[in-house]
């Protein structure tokens, strides 16, 4: 059988490739109108949330004071259902930021929330303050963490907010040494990407002879330090913003702080960031005389007392270990009144109320350790 021999078809001729046009360009008018129509659908929403929050409050009674309305484990839910929807173009972070706001207005309808914090204005803390609670609340300045727990023990602020770890320095030692013997619990904890910068009051750094600053901003800044002012005097003071305050006194004076410590005391930048991590990150908690249900995602903050056996660590940690349990931090301190005994600060995966954390706390105590739970809260929310 003869092959058939195979037929080239002809190329089809391609025809060229058509300008797309441009888009006609928007008019600004119509633009401007359209925005002006969302912010009145937006203001008019605000007002409605504001409404139905105010029922929220008639809905629980007459209570004593504002804390009393305060509920962090719904307030978790709330952001981070906001989180789930966002499909952009703004961040995460922007958009609970914004729903933050709105909610630390809504609850101050019925009284703004007294927060104490490390002072004086414009530390860390305070900016942790308006991270959490959003600019509502009161901020109350204190002296010293000491004050902090104080103050929120004896009902004059309704809730605290301390530092209690930095990524590069570690543990803030007061902070955990205070949790000894105070009553109050963790409920909440606050993640603050921490900027140091120099201020001074001219802005030259050839004119500086000292710098103030805490001792954790100078270790944030030592390598920058040594390279840029190897010789200037380095004076430790209680807190970045109370350097501030002094520096703003005499041009041969610097402080080691953030930007906004030195918009409230009239600083110039002379250089920042200066610290020598770039992912410099202080971990705040946030302090309360109660303990708070279950948000669903959780961690709890452990104190235990653990008796001289062989074993005795091990005791504590294998329950939770053997339940799957994730440990993400486990430090000791000196047991205040006990000499040569430690008490261990151990944070956990989990609610104390709920499974499996729950059945690991019983087992430990069955063991004859103590074990306080100094909070179970939410976990921090960008």
């Amino acid at each position: 059988m003869a092959r058939k021999t195979p037929t080239t078809k002809p190329a089809r001729a391609v025809k060229p490739a058509t300008e797309a046009k441009p888009a006609a360009k928007p008019d600004l008018g119509e633009v401007r109108a359209q925005i002006d129509g969302i912010d009145q659908q937006i203001q008019a929403l605000i007002a409605e949330r504001a409404r139905w929050a105010h029922q929220v409050g008639k809905a629980k009674g007459k209570l004593a004071a504002a804390v009393d309305y305060y509920r962090p484990e719904r307030e978790a839910q709330v952001l981070r259902r906001v989180v789930d929807r966002n499909d952009g173009p703004l961040s995460d972070e922007v958009l609970v930021r914004v729903f933050r706001e709105v909610m630390s207005a809504c609850l101050a309808q019925q009284e703004p929330l007294k927060i104490g914090y490390l002072g004086p204005e414009g530390t860390f803390s305070q900016q942790a303050v308006h991270k959490h609670f959003g600019h509502s609340a009161h901020g109350l300045p204190m002296a010293s963490i000491e004050e902090v727990f104080q103050e929120v023990a004896a009902g004059n602020a309704d809730f605290g907010v301390v530092p209690v770890e930095n990524s590069g320095q570690g543990t803030i030692q007061v902070t955990l040494d205070l949790f000894l013997t105070s009553p109050l619990k963790i409920c909440g904890e606050v993640e603050l990407r921490v900027h140091q910068h120099l201020l001074s009051r001219s802005g030259r750094i050839e004119d500086i002879e000292r710098i103030y600053a805490h001792p954790q901003a100078f270790a944030q800044a030592a390598g920058w330090l040594r390279t840029h002012l190897p010789r200037a005097e380095k004076v430790p003071v209680s807190s970045n913003a109370e350097g501030a305050r002094r520096a703003r006194n005499a041009d041969d004076a610097a402080a080691i702080a953030g930007e906004s410590a030195g918009l409230v005391y009239g600083l110039k930048r002379v250089a920042g960031p200066i610290e020598d991590r770039s992912d410099n990150t202080t971990r705040f908690l946030v302090l309360g005389r109660e303990s708070f249900p279950p948000s669903g995602h959780d961690r709890t903050s452990l104190l235990v007392f653990i008796r001289d056996r062989p074993g005795a660590l091990y005791g504590v940690l294998e329950p939770l270990a053997r339940r799957g349990i994730s440990m993400n931090r486990i430090e000791s301190r000196p047991a205040h009144g006990h000499l040569w005994q430690y008490a261990f600060f151990i944070d956990v995966a989990g609610h104390r109320d709920e499974a499996p954390l729950k059945d690991a706390l019983d087992e430990i105590a069955r063991q004859g350790d103590e074990v306080r739970v100094l909070g179970s809260y939410p976990v921090a929310i960008l």
